[in-house]
């Protein structure tokens, strides 16, 4: 058993958690009871790692067994009736990539099953669960309402941290969950993180609820009250929380995302959905055969926002640099665990510094990962574009799936320069191929049959709580 960082509060959280999602599940629908689970599980659980034998007991596998064992006493057939296809090979062979890595490397199969199952627990885990509950146009709602709702519950716990400094954490865990320092801001100020791995973590939640909430709002789905207050106003709110957090990469991501849909609906056009979904492969091209060295950009910043900030920019530049140059010397599969894919002096410092996901995984995991881990996120995304016409997406039934494929692909462009893997955009992975692969006539993208699977919806009830009415209570809020 690893050591356990924090108070006494730690482990009582971890082992609380299974309790209260059977909880859920005795009091809703099973998929509500996953999606509340799941994120409030991920909003307010420590950050923190307790091993025992082969699992890595980290808030992601604490979240996800909690759910499966769940699902496992509640509707055992549901669960082991799903069988995975075709369709899913991007997502295995990331999770599996770790098993190449270190057999190439010569680590032994202990170290590659060791590796691939961390790697699955991360990854895999929450895009099953996604796959078998959320596997249709409701169920993808419900999840969507979840996280719009949790991110307006943490407007004032960023209100907090941005006035008081990140302390929520160790206030209630004992311990800060990354370093404190990258959470000051220039020009004073800090960067909430509230319950979550890092501040750019948590500014990217932010943006999801924001670019949910709106094309809720859009689509005619978001209800006119959530807890007796007009929920106008709570979007404001979460908008207006959102741009005071001052993470200017989240927030110009954000307006990428609402630009691309709104413009690819109007226009019926997928051009911007294609250059969105581009750009990522672009990036990794063109900085690992060194045809961009990134100055420019960086100089631009310099000129245009902050001197600093284009010095960092240019920090992770250089250091992908390195970084690549060394990737590259290893096998197709990368260098593997143990550090080897980092760069060291000749005294045998570390003097590299990884940010961005993707060189990460091409250290690591090497040229296969990194394509791999690229298919995992976008191919959902690439799957819905094929088969759900753009015209439909601010539709009472598409409006959401839409948006969350169009997050999986700002969520790549984020993982350039970041490594904040959240569960939850495994979620949207897991449920847009599922829709996808269900037999739903209305998937064929036509107006008639859309309409069809409207009137449909309309007989059956969807579980409500307490907090917001049924999702299709009346028929005014699938028709906009």
């Amino acid at each position: 058993m690893g050591s356990i960082p924090g108070n006494v509060l730690v482990p009582i959280a971890y082992a609380s958690w299974p309790v209260i999602v059977i909880t859920l599940f005795k009091r809703f629908d099973h998929r509500q009871a996953i999606a509340i689970g799941f994120i409030a599980g991920w909003m307010f659980l420590p950050v923190a790692s307790l091993d025992i034998m082969f699992l890595h007991n980290t808030k992601t596998v604490v979240i996800c067994l909690s759910i499966l064992v769940s699902a496992y006493l509640f509707e055992k057939e549901k669960l082991l009736a799903f069988r995975f296809n075709a369709a899913d090979l991007p997502m295995i062979l990331w999770c599996t990539s770790p098993f190449f890595s270190s057999m190439v490397n010569g680590d032994g199969l202990y170290d590659a099953l060791s590796q691939t199952l961390t790697q699955s627990e991360r990854w895999g885990m929450p895009y099953y669960i996604a796959r078998v509950y959320f596997c249709d146009v409701e169920s993808i709602k419900i999840l969507a309402f979840a996280i719009f709702i949790g991110a307006i519950v943490y407007i004032p716990f960023c209100g907090f941290e941005l006035v008081m400094s990140p302390q929520l954490h160790r206030l209630t865990y004992g311990f800060h969950q990354s370093d404190f320092v990258q959470s000051l801001r220039d020009g004073g100020g800090y960067r909430p993180m509230v319950y979550m791995d890092h501040g750019l973590m948590t500014s990217m939640w932010m943006v999801l609820g924001v670019l949910l909430g709106s094309w809720l709002l859009f689509s005619g789905m978001l209800p006119k009250k959530i807890l007796f207050i007009p929920s106008h106003y709570l979007l404001l709110a979460l908008v207006f929380t959102t741009v005071i957090m001052r993470s200017a990469g989240a927030i110009t991501l954000l307006l990428i995302a609402l630009l691309v849909l709104y413009v690819t609906n109007k226009t019926k056009n997928i051009v911007l959905v294609i250059i969105l979904f581009l750009l990522p492969s672009l990036y990794i091209i063109t900085r690992s055969t060194g045809y961009w060295d990134g100055r420019n950009l960086s100089g631009l910043v310099a000129e245009k926002y902050s001197v600093t900030r284009s010095q960092s920019l240019q920090f992770r530049f250089d250091n992908e640099t390195i970084l690549v140059r060394k990737a590259l010397q290893g096998s197709f599969f990368g260098w593997g665990g143990f550090g080897r894919s980092r760069v060291y002096d000749e005294k045998g410092r570390d003097i590299s510094v990884t940010d961005g996901l993707w060189v990460i995984t091409l250290g690591v995991n090497g040229i296969f990962g990194l394509t791999m881990l690229v298919m995992a996120i976008q191919w959902p995304s690439l799957l819905f574009l094929k088969r759900v016409k753009p015209e439909l997406w601010n539709s009472g039934m598409w409006g959401t799936s839409a948006a969350m494929a169009i997050f999986l692909g700002i969520y790549m462009i984020d993982n350039l320069l970041n490594a904040m893997i959240n569960p939850v955009y495994m979620l949207f992975g897991g449920s847009l191929v599922s829709m996808c692969y269900n037999e739903d006539p209305a998937l064929s993208g036509s107006y008639e049959t859309e309409s069809i699977q409207v009137e449909k919806e309309l007989t059956v009830l969807t579980p409500g709580t307490r907090f917001i009415p049924s999702l299709n209570a009346t028929p005014s809020r699938f028709i906009g």
